[in-house]
């Protein structure tokens, strides 16, 4: 039940001292001053009134709750001389206060109450003059201007990453003589001598020579395909062999699709050095070569990275940004957006990506500049013209054949189907991980792909279906036969007595079954490698993998339907798709893209962004419903089998503090269960063995004890109380900030020694035979976040999931119980779970 301000004062009047100012107290949020009525305010109104101390009456407040005197005009005041807000307290403080440590978490509510400060500031003084004016003017449009670079930059860098894969890949199979840096397609379809070619077989094509032409092994027989065979796996060995290297000497964090790191980062964690140049230039670098190199995986995902690395490196040509993390994140929730923008083709399912998937905290403008971010990464990718087909569209269709009611139960089933395959991947793909981290083989990264590699090119290399990339085999599988088509999969009997035989179903024939056959044993292999290549360490997307497992279980279940209808034509249940027993129309490349859909929901449980990334990606805007089916289908099943997504089950395998919004907590336990220390009175402290709350007093400790408790102890910040007696609390210091602080001021500050006392107060008596006193109340935050012993602990988590929180401080009647950190909440939601609540590792 809620207390009235009469009844809090009346609480708090036993732990205060009357020697003291009339410290504020704090909510489950940051409440108003205490002379300030009740009343309740938008978010805005309550970053105001704690910034600049001026409640909704306009009166104001010092620092310390005294109300400010405005009519005495030499400007003194009754109260203690105090700072009036963040910015001022500052601006003469050494480099490094406010900012984190690595593998910390920021506090959202600091760096968004700091940025409207200084919002605040610039907009007092656009009427100093024009060039305050011109300042607020670029202050305001910075961030479009920065979206704009990082968009230029991710488009740039996509259009040369699918330039160099492309050449990359066909180079494992042979090489255009008269100009080398042409991939197959250039050789055979570019050039004043090369019209009349075409690109059936290496036959056809003159200028392109297979490696067992080059040996002399002829085009065709034993001895050229042994000599093709051992050159594929040499090149893929070559390419992983590079990649490997490359991230083990000089960028460690670019390994992996760098997706659950961004959603991390994103959730306000630091990752120093995980969005950096270096970064950038290897992951650039080592996603040619891994997919290059024949694995099982995709460069897509890791577009994410890169486009983030582009966000974070521009953000700091813009102080607004580079200063301030919380900021820094809108920019890279736009990037993030331009990333998978650049990766399909997709910009509408780039920012609806961003906002359903990775993105924490994602307003309005953030919104806008994503989606502005997407359009320009698009713009300049579809310049760049890398696929030579003057579109974006991966996997274009060119049919519009209807489908039919009675087909949704074949797609629900396909999508039930990406559930199943969704869950099973993540379940091995998190074993075979958790196995390599504990065992001797993690110690032998380059060993392990290697090993990978060469298996992935031995079994590859003699079926069509795993040896072709996996891009290409994707839009084969979701593509309708044609006259042009002479390929297994479009082996059918067709009647040439009708006016568009192509147009309608028809019987198999012996290559449909021999493609099927191989369909199968390719989708067995992929779904068995693709849970070992996935977290090994080069950089590795899950998206096409997952797409071509999902778009051959389609493209067979739509050859089984297909067949199905034709055998049964006269059948009443399939009296709408068939005209007569000659004219059935049954798309199997439908069901492929059905497939395609339900088995990358399946891994990564996306939904709307996903039907949205594949309308843009297939350019099929007649079978939005079929894919949303499968979507919804494979998510529900997915669901039902196991919550996680792929991404979620690896940010809990590494251990990062992340808190799904999307997850609700259910449980009645209260603060008093969870906060450190926890007293005998809460019936487990024997249990727990929880040290003492290091606490620092206002007014009564020396900088050596202050440095010893430092040394001592690893918390990241420390509670500032009236004294060890009361406990009641001041406010909070953050530990960087006051390493930072101490350290500046034994080099600059003259008197300060070991036995200075130092002061978190306004006030700070003269004492001149002692030695000078240390004041640091400028980097102390009067305003923590604190609730009592009793809030329930799912009020706890969502004030950490909606503001963003560090950590919150607990209090009983006003005095300073202990403190929750985001890790606590981290590690409470684990044992709830029956999990290991040790597996947090971060704050």
């Amino acid at each position: 039940m809620m207390m009235d301000h009469t009844e809090t004062d009346a609480l708090l009047v036993d732990f205060m001292d009357p020697r003291q100012p009339a410290y504020r107290t704090v909510g489950t949020i940051r409440n108003q001053d205490r002379g300030a009525p009740a009343n309740s305010t938008d978010d805005d109104s309550l970053l105001d009134m704690m910034m600049d101390g001026r409640d909704s009456q306009g009166r104001h407040y010092d620092i310390d709750g005294y109300e400010r005197n405005h009519n005495n005009g030499n400007g003194d005041n009754t109260g203690f001389q105090g700072s009036s807000n963040i910015m001022d307290t500052l601006d003469d403080l050494p480099p490094g206060i406010g900012q984190y440590d690595d593998f910390h978490t920021i506090d959202w509510l600091r760096d968004i109450a700091r940025d409207r400060m200084r919002h605040r500031h610039i907009v007092k003084k656009r009427h100093e003059g024009c060039w305050e004016q011109i300042k607020g003017a670029h202050d305001a449009w910075s961030g479009w201007v920065c979206v704009l670079l990082v968009g230029v930059a991710a488009g740039t860098c996509a259009g040369f990453i699918d330039i160099g894969t492309s050449w990359m890949s066909d180079l494992k199979e042979g090489v255009c003589l008269e100009a080398f840096w042409f991939n197959r397609e250039q050789c055979c379809w570019s050039g004043p001598s090369l019209n009349s070619t075409s690109m059936d077989d290496d036959a056809d094509c003159d200028q392109w020579y297979s490696w067992g032409r080059m040996m002399g092994g002829g085009l065709s027989g034993a001895g050229s395909y042994i000599i093709g065979y051992l050159f594929y796996i040499l090149w893929a060995l070559l390419f992983g062999l590079l990649a490997a290297l490359l991230v083990r000497m000089f960028a460690p964090y670019a390994c992996g699709s760098g997706v659950p790191e961004i959603k991390t980062i994103l959730s306000g964690f630091i990752i120093r050095g995980y969005l950096g140049k270096w970064t950038l230039l290897i992951k650039s670098l080592g996603m040619m070569l891994s997919v290059a190199a024949g694995l099982s995986l995709g460069k897509e995902g890791p577009f994410v990275h890169v486009a983030c690395c582009c966000g974070n490196i521009f953000s700091y040509l813009f102080p607004k940004y580079g200063r301030n993390e919380a900021k820094k994140r809108e920019i890279l929730s736009a990037a993030a957006a331009a990333g998978v923008s650049v990766a399909f083709g997709a910009p509408i399912g780039g920012v609806l990506f961003s906002l359903e998937e990775v993105s924490y905290y994602f307003p309005l403008k953030t919104l806008w500049r994503s989606f502005f971010c997407a359009l320009i990464a698009a713009f300049i990718l579809r310049s760049i013209n890398p696929f030579g087909n003057d579109h974006l569209v991966m996997f274009s269709i060119d049919y519009n054949e209807p489908w039919s009611l009675q087909e949704l139960i074949p797609f629900i089933i396909i999508g039930a189907l990406g559930g199943c395959f969704g869950k099973f991947f993540i379940k091995f793909n998190i074993m075979w991980c958790r196995y390599r981290k504990s065992s001797r083989l993690g110690n032998y990264p380059i060993f392990e792909v290697l090993g990978i590699v060469f298996i992935t090119a031995l079994l590859s290399y003699p079926n069509p279906y795993t040896r072709m990339n996996s891009s290409e085999l994707i839009r084969q599988l979701v593509s309708r036969c044609g006259a042009e088509d002479d390929t297994e999969l479009c082996d059918y009997g067709r009647n040439p007595n009708l006016t568009d035989p192509y147009k309608w179903s028809a019987l198999a024939s012996t290559g449909v079954g021999s493609a099927v056959w191989k369909l199968t044993l390719a989708l067995i292999f992929k779904m068995i490698i693709t849970v070992f290549t996935f977290g090994i360490k080069i950089p590795a997307g899950l998206f096409i993998p997952s797409m071509a497992i999902g778009s051959i279980i389609g493209r067979i279940v739509g050859i089984g339907v297909e067949q199905l209808v034709v055998h049964n034509s006269d059948n009443m249940f399939f009296s709408n798709i068939c005209e007569s027993p000659d004219k059935c129309i049954i798309t199997p490349g439908l069901y492929a893209m059905v497939g395609a859909a339900a088995a990358l929901g399946g891994v990564t449980r996306m939904t709307v962004s996903l039907v949205v990334i594949m309308f843009e990606l297939t350019g099929g805007l007649e079978y939005i419903v079929p894919m949303m089916a499968a979507a919804m289908t494979s998510k529900w099943v997915g669901d039902a089998l196991g919550r996680e997504s792929i991404y979620d089950a690896h940010i809990a395998l590494n251990g990062y503090p992340y808190l799904d919004h999307k997850e609700e907590f259910t449980h009645t336990t209260i603060a008093a269960d969870v906060m450190r220390p926890r007293y005998w009175r809460y019936g487990s402290g024997g249990v727990r063995n929880d040290p003492p709350l290091a606490v620092i007093t206002q007014d009564s400790m020396t900088v050596e004890e202050t440095e010893s408790l430092l040394r001592n102890t690893e918390h990241n910040g420390f509670p500032v109380v009236v004294s060890r007696e009361s406990q009641y609390l001041v406010g909070f210091v953050l530990r960087r900030d006051l390493n930072l602080a101490i350290a500046n001021a034994r080099k600059t500050s003259e008197g300060v020694v070991s036995n200075s006392v130092i002061y978190f107060t306004g006030h700070v008596p003269v004492n001149p035979n002692g030695p000078a006193a240390l004041k640091l109340r400028k980097i102390l935050d009067m305003a923590p976040v604190t609730i009592t012993d009793q809030t329930p602990m799912e009020t706890v988590v969502e004030m950490f999931r909606k503001l963003g929180l560090r950590q919150t401080l607990v209090t009983h009647n006003g005095r300073l119980l202990g403190i929750i950190t985001k890790k606590d909440v981290l590690r409470h939601i684990a044992q709830l779970r029956n999990q290991d609540p040790e597996s947090i590792l971060f704050n």
